[in-house]
């Protein structure tokens, strides 16, 4: 049985293949620039060459997947019979959507039906950069493949389990009750899978396992895990708060958006606009938004850039040491997401002086761990909380609740059984990526996280 997985954004449609019998992953692409000229995609199916097509002109989602049939079919323009993964698409027999923001509607992964798109449409308004383009997704992937199960897996949900003193703010209550105003957070597959193989690691019940985990992409969010379960976390209403992001400012003053739009004129929806896209890394730095230039930077000499950094780990220490607090009994901290797997510079500068806390690092380690294929412990023996790099799988997430909601198998996470929570689990691709980084570097192999 093959399952897709896709996951709409505004201007792209990243989507995977995986073959649930082999459990191997098929194909991985994305197609980027959607709804703007130029559009192109980057698609890999296994064993077989990189394809990368420009100027493809997807004016809409409808079209991306479209697209992406094609690249599945071996059909792209120009390269028809390269990179193919099926015969046909009567082979997918069940499609797996990543939906943003679900409200308060959903506490788990759902087929979706009528009413689950009128209520992702309910609270739209929460998610107004992600849910619309989600929406678009799911709206033209049904229209190409009408006669399959559609499943929407919710990043919100996960956090579902956090108990009001995590999730209400301090306003009026009444905005609560009548507007839905309260705590959300995303990234919600990620700390699931996170989460889960992390127990397996300590060699933990998960329901009985404390974690503090550190997703740092170009979107960034912390989570404090008790009883392997959601209990707090840095993202709000939005994804907007918490750390600082890519182009996200992350927390700020409530008071300064108003003191700026009085000083300058700006509307509600520009001041939106500069929060979600002009701030964060790319505002510090007034260049970049990515982790790599911000450093080639650095070391070329820009303060800016160094400053960017700096601010960025010490919003993330922050928030370390209050859930350090929180939680009581921290079982992990745990590394995960592109930057969080791949940028040992940041990952140094946020576990530099947390020794007082029982979290002490291996410089030497952690700059050797700067692979996907692997899990990886970078803290020093004496470290009373150990620090794990676990790459994220989001898409195996969504590809397994996809087919447990088809087969009716599908329950909330602490009640259901993921193949990852297994001592034995393999991912195929990565288990060769690994041993292959090893043949480079075999040193890699010391710092190996192995299940207890």
């Amino acid at each position: 049985m093959v399952i897709l997985t896709l996951n709409c954004g505004s201007s792209s449609a990243k989507y995977q293949v995986y073959d649930w019998d082999a459990k191997d992953v098929l194909a991985v692409g994305v197609v980027e620039k959607v709804t703007f000229p130029g559009s192109f995609i980057t698609h890999e199916a296994k064993g077989q060459p990189k394809l990368f097509l420009e100027n493809q002109n997807c004016p809409t989602h409808t079209d991306a997947v479209e697209l992406i049939i094609k690249a599945l079919t071996g059909k792209l323009p120009g390269h028809e019979g390269e990179a193919k993964v099926i015969e046909h698409m009567d082979v997918i027999k069940a499609v797996g959507h990543r939906v943003v923001h679900g409200g308060d509607k959903f506490t788990k992964s759902v087929i979706i039906d009528d009413d689950v798109m009128k209520a992702l449409d309910e609270v739209k308004a929460l998610g107004p950069l992600h849910n619309p383009a989600n929406i678009m997704g799911i709206e033209a992937a049904k229209k190409v493949l009408p006669d399959v199960p559609h499943c929407a897996i919710m990043d919100t949900a996960w956090h579902q389990t956090m108990p009001p003193s995590s999730y209400l703010y301090a306003v009026p209550y009444e905005w609560y009750q009548k507007y839905s105003v309260r705590k959300y957070g995303f990234h919600g597959t990620s700390f699931l899978y996170t989460t889960k193989r992390a127990a397996v690691l300590l060699g933990k019940d998960p329901l009985k396992t404390n974690l503090i985990i550190c997703h740092i992409g170009n979107g960034a969010s912390v989570d404090a895990v008790r009883d392997g379960c959601s209990y707090d976390t840095s993202m709000g209403l939005t994804p907007l708060p918490g750390l600082v992001m890519g182009t996200r400012s992350g927390d700020v003053d409530p008071a300064m958006p108003f003191y700026v739009m009085r000083k300058t004129g700006m509307s509600a929806e520009e001041m939106e606009n500069a929060l979600n896209k002009k701030s964060g890394l790319l505002g510090l730095t007034a260049k970049y938004t990515d982790r790599r230039d911000v450093q080639e930077a650095k070391l070329a000499g820009d303060k800016q850039a160094e400053l960017a950094q700096d601010i960025e780990a010490h919003r993330v220490q922050l928030y370390i040491g209050g859930y350090l607090a929180s939680l009581g009994r921290t079982d992990a901290l745990v590394m995960t997401a592109g930057v969080g797997e791949f940028a040992w510079f940041m990952r140094e500068k946020i576990l530099q002086g947390l020794e007082g806390v029982g979290i002490v690092f291996d410089p030497e380690k952690n700059k050797m761990a700067h692979s996907r294929n692997g899990e990886f412990l970078i803290s020093k023996p004496e470290s009373k909380i150990p620090v794990y790099i676990i790459p994220t799988d989001e898409e195996l997430v969504m590809t397994e609740d996809a087919y447990a909601l088809m087969a009716g198998t599908y329950d909330i996470h602490t009640k259901f059984h993921y193949s990852f929570q297994e001592k034995t689990y393999i991912n195929k691709a990565r288990a060769e990526g690994l041993k292959k980084d090893i043949e480079k570097e075999p040193k890699l192999k010391e710092i190996v996280a192995l299940p207890k």
